[in-house]
């Protein structure tokens, strides 16, 4: 029915009608499915939520005399600088040398890669220590100085696997004690169920197919643009769907790039998980083009028709045992509780939806203004059909 280049040239005209994945739902059930997609250009989507996979490629101006890195830490967190001279990756999930870990069982884990991205994108300083063995080009054996956002030369936030389709609520059955887990903290014997998704307003999940999602489509990534550059680590398009087409089980991701230079804290905080470790949230909107008739039907997916599995990590988790104690929806999960054999159990969310919403908005604003386009694909992602 339409191309990107239609779309886009009405974007640039400011004529283009663009929607939130929320909105979308309520224009389908007034309109249909054939009318909103002629009426209807662009659907936003969005998520704010903790995606470990994460973390950053930093290059910094070199000492005089030069120095060829081989250990390098930022406030105190290591970063992997088996690259160049002056490039470092610093992964959201390190820890200090110094760090207690679960030595003090459960750690607290305040400080890590996660929130020295969050400060570093903040303009704060950040303290650089760096060793080396020395070469006769780059001499210098020992650095220690401050950098900040600016002073480095760049700062690109490089994340492999990011934005999951859909994904687990994490109980716990077996365990007589409190667990501590990167799904947060969950009681014994079913005390209460956690889960990590915007449903409704989650970019996957409005494309369930990957049929606008691709690699070198455009996004909105921690409050600037990115865009997606592969198919993220564990992408599984293959498991099981329902009659919508929509995954019942983690499934899809996405591996995300952007420049740190134009990110806010506001999208992409440093996240202590007690018991666990480190992390980072990111806020991540994705425009969906409605290309089709087909396409407006996927992104009108409501939060109960969108199923997922709950999963047992106290024991079945650990060790790999895939094993499912029934499907709820996430209306149920929003609704605040659910029930698992038999008994009513509360839930809590990683993710923020009211933040997923924001994030949808903005898009959606942006798109509306004229200051973000939509770009094709280049690539689709293995689709699962």
């Amino acid at each position: 029915m339409k191309t990107y280049k239609e779309i886009n040239e009405k974007i640039r005209k400011g004529e283009a009608v663009v929607v939130t994945a929320e909105e979308i739902i309520d224009i389908v059930e007034e309109k249909g499915t054939k009318r909103a997609a002629k009426e209807v250009d662009v659907v936003t989507t969005g998520t704010f939520a903790p995606m470990c996979s994460s973390g950053a490629f930093i290059n910094f101006k070199n000492s005089t005399p030069k120095i060829r890195a081989q250990k390098v830490w930022l406030n105190g967190v290591n970063t992997y600088a088996g690259l160049a001279a002056t490039d470092v990756y610093l992964g959201a999930t390190e820890l200090p040398d110094e760090d207690l870990l679960n030595k003090v069982f459960p750690g607290s884990f305040k400080y890590g890669g996660g929130h020295v991205l969050e400060d570093l994108v903040a303009g704060r300083h950040i303290k650089l220590r760096a060793i080396s063995y020395g070469t006769d080009c780059y001499p210098k054996r020992e650095i220690e100085t401050v950098i900040d956002i600016k002073s480095v030369n760049q700062a690109i936030l490089t994340n492999p696997r990011n934005a999951y389709q859909n994904y687990n609520v994490a109980i716990n059955k077996y365990s007589e004690r409190t667990i501590y887990t990167y799904m947060g903290i969950l009681r014994s014997k079913i005390g209460n169920a956690n889960y990590c998704s915007a449903g409704q307003l989650s970019p996957l999940l409005n494309d369930p197919f990957y049929k606008t999602i691709g690699i070198g489509t455009k996004i909105f990534l921690g409050g600037g643009e990115g865009f997606v550059y592969w198919e993220g680590t564990q992408h599984n398009p293959s498991v099981k769907r329902g009659t919508n087409g929509v995954v019942r089980a983690p499934a899809g991701t996405l591996a995300v790039v952007g420049d740190l230079k134009q990110m806010s804290p506001e999208w992409l905080k440093g996240t202590s998980i007690t018991g666990y470790g480190v992390t980072l949230t990111i806020g991540i909107g994705i425009p969906i083009p409605i290309l089709s008739e087909d396409i407006v039907k996927y992104t009108a997916v409501k939060d109960k028709d969108i199923y997922t599995q709950i999963v047992d990590y106290s024991k079945d988790y650990p060790n790999g045992v895939n094993k499912s104690y029934g499907e709820v929806n996430y209306k149920q999960l929003r609704d605040g509780y659910i029930e698992i054999e038999g008994k009513q159990v509360p839930t809590g969310a990683l993710s923020s939806y009211k933040k997923a919403r924001e994030i949808a908005e903005i898009l959606k604003n942006k798109i509306k203004k004229g200051r973000f386009e939509l770009t094709k694909p280049v690539k689709s992602l293995s689709s699962g059909e």
